[in-house]
C-alpha cells in the first residue's frame, strides 16, 4: 500500500490537497483537503445587504460574475423584489458569456495538459496536423504554416526548459494522443489565450468591467439609450454582436472539435472517475422571471442513483433538505460536530485541530479540511455541468437530449459513459455549446426589446431600507459554471445578520460527513488506476474534470486588511 500526496493541486483556483491510497496500482481510498481558511461570511455581518454582491464577488477572479448574481438574487428574494424583463435578459447574457469563457479556459488552460503531451507535439508533421484539423473544423488558422510556426514556438520553449510546464509528466504512458493531435491542441491552447480576453468585453459593456462586473439589487447598473454616449448605445450593442459571433465560431469550430478529437483517444476513461451516483442542479437561465424555476433553460432537481427516469424536486429553503456538516472539518458547531445545520442558521466557527504544518500526511487526523460538508436530504451530491445535463436530460429537455445523444453517437459510446471522468469533461463542452446557443437567443431578445423601447433595467420599489420588514431571509440560487451555488442571507434592522455561501466545490471537494460518506472528489478517485506513483497524472485528470475552485470554497478576506482570525499550530 502506498499513500500519494499531491499538494497543492495546480491548475485550479485556490489550495487543494489530495491524498490517495494506492494498492496494486489502483486507488482504494482518497482524502480531499481544502487548506485555506474560510471566513468571508463573517465580514458581511452588519453590512448593508445591497453591498453584499460587491464583497462576495471578490471571492474569486475566475467566476467573476456568478457570486454577484447569486448575492443580488438572495437579497431580492428576501425583500420580494422583481427584476424587469430587460434586466433579466442582460443578466442571462452576462451568465451565458461567463459559461462560454470559463469552459474554454478550463478545457485548454486547466485541463487539456492532463491529456495533451506538449513535448510530443515536437514529433508532429505540421502538414498532417493541418489536414487532420481541416477534416473536422473550418477554423481558418488550421494551416500547415500556422502549425509549423506553433511547433517552432514549442521548440524554443522546450530549449529554455519549458518554463512553468517544466515539471509536467511529459512522456507518461497515460498520454495517448498522436503527435499531430498534440500539436493541434497546443496551437489552439494559444488561440484560446487570445480569444478569452475578448469575449469578456461583453461584461464590460453591461457591467462596466471584468473581472468583477458591477451588479445592482433590483436590476442591472446600466441603461439603454441609442442616443446617449454614456449608455448602452448602438455602437456598444454592435460590439456585443461581433463578440458573440466570434465566440460562436470559436466554440463550434475549435473547442467542440478539439474536445471530440481528444476524447476519441481516451474512451477507456469512460470507465473511471464516475464517483457518486447522485446529481444536484439548482437550475439556471430564467425565461419568465427568476421566481418561476419551471421556466428555466436548465431545470432544478436531483437525479438519484443515476436513474434518469425520475427527477426529484429541490427546495433549498427547507431546513431538512440542505444541511452542512463539520464532522471532518476544522470548524465547531454549538450543537456538536455531528449535527447538520441549514445555512440560514449557519455557523462559521474556526477550530483547527491539526496536524501541525508542514506535515507529510493527514492520516490519523479525524478532521482534515477547511471545507464544510453539504448534503441534500443527507445524501452526497455531485454538482456541475454533468449534473446540469443529467437533470435536464432526465427532465425531458429535448435540446439537451438531442445534443447529448448526438455527441455520444459521434464518440460511439453509451449514455453510461457520461458517469465518468471523460463524461464530466465532455459535459462541460456541451454546457458551453448550449450556453452559446442561448447567448445568441438572449441577445436577439434584447435587441427586440430595444426596438420597441422596452428598456427598463431597474426596479427601485423596495430599494430604501425604510420599506423593508424588520426581519427578512432570502436565498439566491445559481448554476455557476462549476455547479450549484447558493447564498443565504438573514436581514435584521436593515443590516446583514447572517450570510452563508454553499458553493460548488464545497459540495464536490468536501470531506466525509458524519456517516462517513465521501463527497465527489474522494469517491471519484476510487478505482482509478495509477501507472506511476511518482507521476500521478490520473489523479489530476479526475480532479481537474470537476474544475475545482477552492477560492470559493474556503477563504479569509478583509478589504481593509484588518485582523479577523488567527490559526495556531502550537
Amino acid at each position: 500500500m502506498t499513500r500519494i500526496v499531491v499538494d497543492p493541486i495546480t491548475r485550479i483556483e485556490g489550495h487543494l490537497r489530495i491524498e490517495a491510497v494506492v494498492e496494486n496500482g489502483v486507488i482504494t481510498d482518497a482524502f480531499s483537503a481544502g487548506t485555506m481558511v474560510r471566513g468571508l461570511e463573517k465580514i458581511l455581518i452588519g453590512r448593508d445587504p445591497r453591498d453584499a454582491w460587491a464583497i462576495t464577488e471578490r471571492v474569486c477572479g475566475v467566476c467573476t460574475t456568478v457570486h454577484a448574481l447569486t448575492s443580488v438574487r438572495a437579497v431580492e428574494d428576501a425583500l420580494g423584489i422583481t427584476v424587469p424583463p430587460t434586466a433579466e435578459l442582460i443578466r442571462n447574457i452576462m451568465m451565458t458569456t461567463q459559461y462560454v469563457q470559463d469552459h474554454v479556459i478550463h478545457f485548454y488552460h486547466l485541463h487539456a495538459l492532463d491529456w495533451v503531451d506538449i513535448v510530443n507535439a515536437l514529433k508532429a508533421d505540421p502538414k498532417k496536423a493541418a489536414e487532420l484539423a481541416q477534416s473536422f473544423s473550418k477554423w481558418d488558422k488550421n494551416t500547415p504554416a500556422y502549425f509549423s510556426d506553433v511547433q517552432d514556438k514549442i521548440k524554443a520553449f522546450a530549449a529554455s526548459g519549458l518554463g512553468i510546464f517544466a515539471n509536467g509528466y511529459w512522456g507518461h504512458p497515460a498520454y495517448k494522443l498522436p503527435p499531430e493531435v498534440n500539436l493541434i491542441a497546443v496551437a489552439h491552447y494559444l488561440d484560446a489565450l487570445s480569444w478569452q480576453k475578448e469575449i469578456v468585453k461583453i461584461h464590460t459593456v453591461f457591467g462596466g468591467k471584468n473581472p468583477h462586473p458591477n451588479y445592482l439589487v433590483g436590476g442591472v447598473p446600466c441603461s439603454i439609450n441609442m442616443n446617449e454616449v454614456a449608455a448602452i448605445n448602438s455602437e456598444r450593442l454592435n460590439l456585443v454582436s461581433r463578440l458573440i459571433s466570434q465566440a460562436d465560431e470559436f466554440i463550434n469550430e475549435v473547442y467542440i472539435p478539439d474536445l471530440l478529437a481528444v476524447a476519441s483517444f481516451y474512451k477507456d476513461w469512460a470507465s473511471w472517475g464516475g464517483g457518486l451516483t447522485n446529481y444536484l442542479s439548482y437550475g439556471e437561465f430564467p425565461t419568465k422571471g427568476y421566481s418561476q424555476p419551471d421556466s428555466f433553460k436548465y431545470p432544478r432537481g436531483v437525479v438519484l442513483n443515476r436513474d434518469l427516469s425520475q427527477v426529484h424536486p429541490v427546495n433549498a429553503r427547507d431546513s431538512q433538505e440542505i444541511k452542512e456538516y463539520i464532522a471532518h472539518s476544522w470548524y465547531s458547531y454549538e450543537g456538536g460536530d455531528n449535527v447538520g445545520i441549514h445555512p440560514w442558521a449557519g455557523e462559521t466557527n474556526l477550530n483547527y485541530t491539526g496536524p501541525k504544518p508542514p506535515f507529510e500526511t493527514l492520516e490519523g487526523h479525524d478532521k482534515y479540511s477547511f471545507l464544510k460538508t453539504p448534503r441534500w436530504k443527507d445524501d452526497a451530491m455531485e454538482v456541475g455541468p454533468l449534473a446540469r445535463l443529467l437533470v435536464a436530460f432526465a427532465s425531458g429537455r429535448t435540446d439537451v437530449q438531442d445534443l447529448v445523444k448526438d455527441t455520444l453517437g459521434k464518440l460511439n459510446v453509451p449514455v453510461a459513459a457520461l458517469f465518468s471522468t471523460l463524461g464530466r469533461t465532455a459535459a462541460r463542452g456541451l454546457d458551453a455549446a448550449l450556453a452559446m446557443t442561448w447567448l445568441k437567443e438572449y441577445f436577439g431578445q434584447l435587441m427586440d426589446r430595444v426596438k420597441i423601447n422596452e428598456v427598463s433595467t431597474f426596479n427601485g420599489e423596495f430599494w430604501e431600507p425604510k420599506s423593508w420588514p424588520k426581519d427578512a431571509e432570502g436565498v439566491g440560487l445559481t448554476e455557476a459554471p462549476r455547479g450549484a451555488l447558493a447564498h443565504y442571507i438573514k436581514i435584521h434592522d436593515g443590516a446583514i445578520a447572517n450570510y452563508q455561501l454553499v458553493v460548488p466545490t464545497t459540495w464536490n471537494g468536501s470531506p466525509r460527513d458524519a456517516k462517513g460518506q465521501r463527497s465527489s472528489f474522494e469517491q471519484a478517485l476510487i478505482g482509478t488506476p495509477v501507472a506511476k506513483i511518482a507521476e500521478p497524472v490520473e489523479i489530476l485528470r479526475t480532479i481537474h474534470s470537476f474544475d475545482p475552485c477552492l477560492a470559493c470554497a474556503v477563504h479569509l478576506y478583509d478589504p481593509q486588511g484588518r485582523h479577523l482570525h488567527q490559526v495556531s499550530f502550537e
